[in-house]
C-alpha cells in the first residue's frame, strides 16, 4: 500500500500542539474528542499511513497529564441505540471503552449520563457502573438549548448539572457516538470550574473535515460522504475568514453554533478565547500529509465505497434514498464513476459469464482475483481461496481443499442445522482451511497468506450475508456489493 501520511510526525506534532493549548489556558483544558478515538478506520482508509489507533497512541504520549471522561446520552441507553460499525449498543460500548482505556493504563474513572431523566434502563446501567467503581454523574436537558444562553449559563442551566470531579490538567471528553452531548459536558464543566475559581479552557479535536485542506479536496469530500446520513456539509469558515483573512474549512454544525458558543464563553470566562470555530480545533492531520496524490486517490475510492454502502443499506431498508442521492452528487462533483473502482467490472463480468453471483478482490500488486458461485462454495469463499492461492503461488487448478473436507461440513449444515444453503460461508471455509493446514503443506502455505489480504478492496455482485460481511471486515478487506439480493426471500440472516 502506498503511504501518503506520516503517522509518527502526526503523533509528535499533535501531542505537542495539545500541550501548547493546555499552556494557553493555565489550570485545565477540556478537550472534546470527535470521531473514533482508537479504531478510526475511516481515517486510515482516506489517509494511507494513518494508524487506526493513532489518537490513542497520541494520548499515550500525554498519559501522565490526561484523564478521560466518557459521555453517553441516557435516552440512547433507553432505546438501545447501536453503534453501526461494531453492532453493539452504546452502553456496552462504554464498558468496552473503559476496559480498553484502563488496559492501556489511562486514567478513566467517570461516566456522564446526559439528558438524564431517571430512565429505568439508564438507572440500571448506572448501578452496574457504580458497582464496578466507576463514578457516575448526571447532566439534564435544558429548555431551549442552545439558544437561550442566559438560562443555559446560569444556576438553573449548567448549574443544575453534576460537577464532574477531575484531577488532571487535560480532560478528554469522548463518547460511543454522535449526539451524546460531549460539547455540552465541556461547557458545563467550564461553568462549574469558573465558580470553583479554576481557570479552564475548551478545545475540540475533530479529525475531519481537515481545516487546512481545500473545501473540495477529496479527503474533505469523503468526510461529507461518510456523514451523509447526518446531513453534515463542509463549509468555508466565515468567522475565520473575517478575523484573519484566511480560508479554512469547517462544517455546518460548528459554524451555526459558534455565535452561541462565543456568547457562552464570554459569560463563563469573561471573554471568548476564540474568533472562529477553526480556532477551537487542535487537529494537525493536514500538516502530516506527505503525498497528496496518494491520499486523494484513497479518498476518492472511499467516496465510491460509501456510495455502494448507501445503495445497499437502502435495499436492506436501513438507509434513506437521500443518503445515496447526496453521495451520488458528491461523486459527480469529483468526476467519479463506479468504474473507477477496479474490482467492480471483473466481478460483474464473472457473474455475467457464470449466471450466478461472483466476487473480485484486488491484491496489493494490482492483480484482480475473482471467485464464482459453485455447488460447494459461495462466491466470496471461492474468491478468498483463489486469492490465497495466488499469493502463495499455488496453481489455480490445484484444490487446496478436497471435496471430502467440504462435503461433511455441508452435510452438517443441511441435516443438523437445517440450513437451506449448503455452500460454505467464508468463516466455514477458513476453519476448513485451518484444519487442513495441519496435515496439508499446500493448505498451510495458503493459510499463511491471510495477513496479505488486509487493506485490499473487493466487490460482490449481490448483498452478502452478515457472516461473510463480518469475516471480510475482520480480515481487513474493504468490500462493497451491488444493491441486490441473490434471492427474493423476505427473511434473511
Amino acid at each position: 500500500m502506498k503511504i501518503g501520511f506520516d503517522n509518527q510526525k502526526y503523533l509528535d506534532m499533535q501531542s505537542q500542539h495539545i500541550r501548547d493549548r493546555i499552556a494557553e489556558f493555565g489550570d485545565k483544558l477540556y478537550l472534546e474528542f470527535g470521531g473514533k478515538l482508537f479504531d478510526d478506520y475511516h481515517a486510515s482508509r482516506v489517509l494511507p499511513g494513518f494508524k487506526p489507533d493513532s489518537k490513542l497512541q497520541m494520548l499515550m504520549q500525554l498519559k501522565d497529564e490526561a484523564e478521560i471522561v466518557i459521555v453517553i446520552n441516557a435516552a440512547d441507553i433507553e432505546k438501545n441505540k447501536v453503534r453501526g460499525d461494531l453492532g453493539i449498543t452504546y452502553d456496552l460500548d462504554v464498558l468496552r471503552l473503559l476496559d480498553i482505556f484502563r488496559g492501556r493504563g489511562l486514567c478513566v474513572n467517570s461516566v456522564v449520563l446526559t439528558r438524564f431523566a431517571d430512565q429505568p434502563t439508564a438507572v440500571k446501567f448506572e448501578q452496574r457502573l457504580t458497582e464496578n467503581g466507576i463514578n457516575v454523574y448526571h447532566h439534564y436537558s435544558i429548555p431551549n438549548y442552545p439558544t437561550d444562553v442566559d438560562l443555559i449559563v446560569s444556576d438553573e442551566g449548567y448549574g443544575k448539572n453534576d460537577y464532574v470531579e477531575t484531577t488532571r490538567k487535560l480532560v478528554v471528553i469522548t463518547a460511543p457516538g454522535p449526539g451524546s452531548g460531549k460539547m455540552a459536558v465541556c461547557l458545563s464543566q467550564l461553568y462549574h470550574e469558573h465558580k470553583h475559581g479554576v481557570k479552564a479552557g475548551y478545545a475540540k479535536f475533530e479529525t475531519f473535515p481537515i481545516w487546512n485542506l481545500p473545501l473540495k479536496h477529496p479527503v474533505n469530500v469523503a468526510y461529507e460522504a461518510a456523514t451523509a446520513d447526518l446531513n453534515d456539509v463542509n463549509m468555508i469558515d466565515p468567522f475565520h475568514l473575517e478575523a484573519y483573512g484566511k480560508t479554512t474549512v469547517n462544517y455546518n454544525r460548528d459554524i451555526e453554533i459558534f455565535p452561541v458558543l462565543n456568547t457562552m464563553f464570554e459569560l463563563i470566562l469573561g471573554e471568548s478565547p476564540y474568533k472562529s470555530p477553526t480556532d477551537m480545533g487542535v487537529n494537525m492531520a493536514g500538516n502530516c500529509i506527505i503525498d497528496d496524490e496518494v491520499v486523494s486517490d484513497a479518498a476518492n475510492q472511499e467516496i465510491i465505497r460509501r456510495y455502494y454502502s448507501a445503495l445497499s443499506n437502502q435495499t436492506k431498508g436501513v438507509g434513506s434514498p437521500d443518503e445515496a442521492y447526496k453521495i451520488g452528487l458528491l461523486m459527480k462533483q469529483n468526476k467519479l464513476q463506479t468504474t473507477d473502482r477496479p474490482v467492480i467490472a471483473p466481478a460483474l463480468k464473472k457473474a455475467e459469464e457464470t449466471g450466478a453471483p461472483a466476487a473480485a478482490v484486488e491484491l496489493d500488486d494490482g492483480t484482480i482475483i475473482t471467485g464464482k458461485t459453485t455447488n460447494l462454495l459461495g462466491a466470496c469463499s471461492a474468491m478468498l481461496l483463489n486469492a490465497l492461492k495466488s499469493l502463495a503461488h499455488i496453481d489455480q487448478d490445484i484444490d487446496i481443499l478436497a471435496a471430502e473436507v467440504i462435503e461433511p461440513i455441508q452435510k452438517l449444515k443441511v441435516e443438523s442445522f437445517g440450513s437451506n444453503n449448503p455452500r460454505l460461508h467464508t468463516d466455514e471455509i477458513l476453519i476448513a482451511l485451518a484444519m487442513s493446514a495441519v496435515t496439508n503443506p499446500t493448505a498451510k502455505s495458503a493459510m499463511e497468506q491471510l495477513p496479505k489480504l488486509r487493506d485490499t478492496d473487493a466487490h460482490a455482485t449481490v448483498i452478502l450475508s452478515e457472516t461473510d460481511t463480518r469475516i471480510l471486515k475482520k480480515l481487513g478487506i474493504r468490500v462493497t456489493t451491488e444493491p441486490v439480493y441473490e434471492t427474493e426471500r423476505l427473511y434473511r440472516k
